[in-house]
């Protein structure tokens, strides 16, 4: 059960209702309210999105550009330095193929996530030089902005690094040749935005349609930035290439993942596409992830397609048993359940451990912090809660981190075996004077009250122009009180899903609540209850029809 948070304290229905009044408070609920911002936010144009929009310092891009026209000119072999999660792996792909395409004497690295750690490391640089000999220019993709020995190493290297990120930068910045950077976008729209300069510049290419943008909304939205401004505009252009996309190897993973192209969207990128791309990274090499997006054989798509959802198998299954072990160590704890839960086995890979804190999150609604432990060294992740911003938090310990990096809401660290009590003591310490009872509650933001005889396939309509829906830009949730409960059974491999047939005075709806099948012990046909709620469609044996996505439920 949470803090429900009306936005409308009033019901609609005693303004007058209108289509147009619930579309209004809707959007002024989302900080909109003047025809610029409505127009802006209803009819995102891509071209409004530029380097300068989106606050990149022109100087360090222009020097960024030249020195990359002059290695393509020189044969200087270039290297594209990645991440491995979906957004490095897309930012990657966009600017390999096309500096590839301009002639450039490239190739793409993503380091090995067990062996090299997070980013630009002097490890990483030593093994991308035992395989690509004379490279004269890193650009890194997704990361840097906080490798500072990192970079001075490549500089003793006779190396020179560009880099291009969106993590929150550290007081000092790395000495590197450019820096193009922002945090208002992902790492592959920052990517994308480098390689539309680029192509402006080269004949061949700038006439060429635009096939990265659907790479660009990929790694967006699988990497949960805000969905307003510039990011919903790649989004919102970006579907629209998703679903008509002859990339084999994004055909062949939709075919692979049995997803329906024509109907991609937000949830499809985050639960079910995301996820593959992100396996082989978490347990293998993010290499096959950047192949598949790259390659233009469908045999080669095929198989890439084929091993990345068996791999995407392992990782489920290793997710939940490092989950199942996690929960029980927090509640097997003697002492009371703290403000920030730290918790690190030798088992757990390194791979899930940010997933394994989101669950974490989910169980308990802490910031969480799981550790990898190492025998030397261990490796975290960290996920927080709203209104806590966990990298200025973990920024107040640097003495305690080999490194630290990350965003308000995800962060990861890597910390000295020996020195993990010391750390989780003051962190403990820290989080129990910063973390209030208030930011400790779960809150619901709901828009407003809607009775049921309101909810209607126009309305549905009229509420899908807001989309796409995401961070920043959550599915406008509605309470509905006195609803009664015609019908309920509990679904789901593991029973953790509800099903329920809900009424309100004269009308009903199917509904579903995803994770809340243990509700099912305490509820029973018939009883009233409050709930609050998404408008969705659900087709099933070619019939679409309404259904409620359930939020939340409170008993009468």
């Amino acid at each position: 059960m949470k803090n429900w948070n009306i936005s409308n304290k009033l019901k609609i229905k005693d303004l007058g209702f209108k289509t147009d009044d619930l579309i209004d408070l809707l959007l002024k609920n989302r900080g909109l309210e003047t025809k610029k911002d409505i127009e802006a936010f209803l009819h995102p144009r891509l071209e409004s999105v530029t380097t300068k929009s989106v606050g990149i310092d022109q100087r360090q891009l222009q020097k960024a550009l030249k020195r990359i026209e002059k290695a393509i000119k020189n044969k200087e072999q270039i290297v594209v330095f990645g991440d491995y999660d979906v957004d490095g792996i897309t930012g990657s792909s966009i600017l390999w193929e096309t500096l590839y395409a301009m002639g450039a004497n490239c190739l793409p690295y993503i380091p090995n996530r067990k062996d090299e750690g997070y980013g630009l490391s002097m490890k990483g640089i030593s093994n991308v030089k035992l395989q690509i000999s004379n490279i004269s220019l890193i650009i890194t993709i997704d990361n840097g902005i906080v490798a500072n020995e990192a970079v001075k190493f490549a500089n003793e290297q006779g190396i020179e690094v560009i880099i291009t990120d969106h993590h929150t930068a550290s007081e000092t910045l790395p000495d590197a040749y450019a820096i193009v950077h922002t945090t208002n976008l992902c790492g592959a729209g920052v990517a994308y935005l480098l390689a539309q300069e680029l192509k402006t510049k080269n004949e061949k290419l700038k006439t060429k349609e635009d096939n990265h943008l659907e790479l660009a909304a990929l790694g967006t939205v699988a990497d949960l930035v805000p969905l307003i401004g510039a990011n919903r505009a790649i989004v919102f252009e970006g579907l629209k290439k998703l679903r008509k996309t002859k990339r084999v190897g994004l055909v062949a993973l939709f075919q692979q993942s049995k997803v329906d192209q024509e109907a991609i969207g937000v949830y499809e990128i985050g639960y079910i596409i995301g996820p593959r791309l992100n396996a082989s990274g978490r347990i293998e090499s993010a290499m096959d992830s950047l192949r598949l997006l790259c390659t233009n054989n469908k045999e080669r798509a095929a198989e890439l397609a084929a091993k990345l959802e068996l791999v995407n198998r392992e990782r489920q299954q290793l997710l939940k048993e490092a989950t199942e072990h996690a929960v029980l160590s927090i509640k097997n704890q003697v002492s009371s359940i703290k403000k920030i839960l730290i918790v690190g086995h030798e088992s757990y890979e390194e791979g899930v451990i940010g997933l394994v804190a989101g669950r974490l999150v989910e169980a308990f609604y802490r910031p969480s912090i799981v550790l990898s432990l190492g025998e030397k060294v261990s490796k975290a992740s960290v996920r927080s809660i709203s209104g806590f911003n966990i990298i200025e938090f973990l920024r107040m310990h640097t003495d305690h981190f080999v490194n630290v990096g990350g965003h308000p809401m995800a962060a990861g660290f890597t910390v000295e075996t020996v020195k993990i009590k010391s750390l989780q003591k003051a962190l403990e310490e820290k989080a129990e004077q910063l973390l209030t009872e208030e930011l400790l509650m779960r809150s619901l933001k709901i828009d407003c009250e809607l009775p049921f005889d309101l909810l209607t396939k126009d309305i549905y309509t009229a509420i899908q122009k807001l989309a796409p829906f995401g961070m920043g830009n959550p599915e406008p949730i509605f309470a509905t009180r006195g609803v009664t409960i015609e019908g309920m059974r509990v679904i789901g491999r593991e029973g953790n899903h509800l099903k329920l047939v809900l009424s309100h005075k004269s009308k009903s709806f199917e509904a579903i609540a995803f994770g809340m099948g243990e509700l099912a012990a305490n509820l029973t046909i018939g009883d009233k209850i409050d709930v609050a709620h998404c408008l969705d469609e659900n087709t099933w044996n070619g019939e679409t029809k309404l259904q409620l996505k359930v939020k939340d439920i409170k008993n009468i």
